[in-house]
């Protein structure tokens, strides 16, 4: 029996198609081994998001050559898509996938090349059933971004809007259900785009997507991945709303930065004010909600003035977790070009000032839930996530995998500790 290895670098929607290429090959009969056998066949999801991202895919396909000699090695991801040629001349690469959409094909290939039923393999072509051993479940709904912030590589290496049709994703996720996964994350490359590309029904959207995973007779909860604020539609909102105990109270907007300056030399589609203003308006219509966001420092020509003003924009929203990113420059984008780059001991220092407060403003959100009942997603035996995004610690040993309605008695640091709720 042929023998796979799979390495993934990078976000969710990589790791959801690493999980389908798994499920492809175990299909075509083979089987998966750890970094204890050599493969016969190795499979690297390569990341570009940085410069680092391109760097440590490389660093890592030499590696897995050398570690399963003789084996045949792929190499698929936005690296690849972005810099073919760079993955090509690394000896030992056998083949590339540039493009994500060849990925059923390449699939019925390895089928036929076993001497397997490729019809039996299609029927089941458009899904996962099982996420590894992990107790969620990541669903890509959405590819593509046609955006073009300034500092951002991917709208080049995954620009055509795609979305999953609506009953392929509802089948998905009732399978993933029944399978054991009690949290689906919805999640795309610009999930807000679910349904929006041309000729798509506005019936299409993700509001309506959300509705109908939602009214699933089935034990899960969904939590949405990164949004903009802007996509944070009224009707999303509603369906939120309507939803409590199946939607997680957690929206991850993407801020960036709170100077309008700054804002504008990104071409980010709204000024700081207005993205302050639309998040009190989103967590107007709940209680506690958590939002959590993305901030880089140092982009070129912040100065002190423009890096206040995001630190003003997060204290004002009180995210309940803040990721810090250090700007570097990604050779291909507008930016790259910029000349007035914040010396690198700048942007440390700036990072390390705002972690402090996104670290205080979690601490408080943490205290901010105390009496709050939820379910827990146990992780571990004694520990698991709230549906508002918190760590919980419980006193007594639980199912792991399991949702476990909890009170929240305590608060530590940035984490809480909870009693379970006897349902009876």
């Amino acid at each position: 029996m042929p023998r796979f290895r799979l390495y993934t670098l990078g976000c969710k929607v990589n790791q959801y198609e690493t999980e389908y290429l798994r499920a492809g090959l175990l299909k075509c009969g083979y089987s998966e081994v750890d970094d204890k056998q050599a493969a016969d066949i190795v499979i690297v999801n390569t990341c570009t998001v940085t410069a680092e991202s391109d760097a440590k895919s490389r660093k890592i396909i030499r590696k897995l050559i050398k570690e399963n000699p003789g084996a045949e090695v792929i190499v698929t991801g936005c690296s690849v898509t972005h810099q073919p040629e760079s993955v090509l001349n690394i000896s030992g690469v056998t083949k590339i996938i540039p493009d994500k959409r060849q990925l059923p094909d390449f699939i019925r290939q390895l089928a036929q090349a076993q001497g397997v039923n490729t019809d039996a393999i299609t029927e089941n072509i458009t899904g996962i059933e099982r996420f590894g051993e992990r107790h969620r479940a990541f669903v890509k709904v959405q590819d593509g971004c046609i955006l073009g912030c300034s500092y951002c590589i991917i709208p080049k290496v995954r620009p055509v809007l795609y979305s999953r049709p609506m009953n392929e994703v509802l089948d998905e996720i009732r399978t993933l259900s029944q399978n054991g996964y009690r949290e689906i994350v919805l999640t795309g490359i610009h999930l807000g785009h679910y349904g929006r590309e041309k000729g798509k029904a506005e019936a299409d959207c993700l509001a309506a997507l959300v509705k109908q995973i939602a009214a699933l007779d089935a034990p899960f909860r969904i939590r949405l991945s990164s949004l903009e604020a802007v996509e944070v539609s009224d009707e999303l909102i509603d369906v939120i709303r309507a939803y409590p105990d199946r939607i997680c109270p957690h929206l991850h907007l993407s801020m960036q930065s709170g100077s309008d300056v700054v804002l504008q030399r990104m071409k980010r589609r709204w000024s700081g004010s207005r993205f302050i203003e639309r998040c009190v308006e989103i967590a107007g219509h709940f209680d506690r909600l958590a939002l959590s966001t993305d901030v880089i420092v140092g982009f070129p020509g912040e100065t002190d003035k423009d890096f206040e003003a995001t630190c003003e924009a997060v204290r004002q929203l009180r995210f309940s977790k803040v990721h810090i990113f250090r700007y570097s420059p990604r050779k291909g984008t507008e930016a790259a070009a910029f000349t007035d780059a914040v010396p690198v001991p700048v942007q440390k220092e700036r990072a390390a000032f705002l972690a402090e407060t996104a670290k205080q403003l979690r601490q408080e959100y943490a205290a901010s839930l105390i009496g709050v009942t939820e379910n827990i997603l146990m992780e571990t035996p004694f520990t698991g996530t709230a549906s508002r995004y918190v760590n919980v610690r419980l006193p007594e040993r639980q199912q792991t995998g399991e949702l476990v309605p909890v009170t929240i008695t305590d608060a530590h640091r940035e984490s809480c500790r909870g009693e379970t709720v006897s349902l009876r």
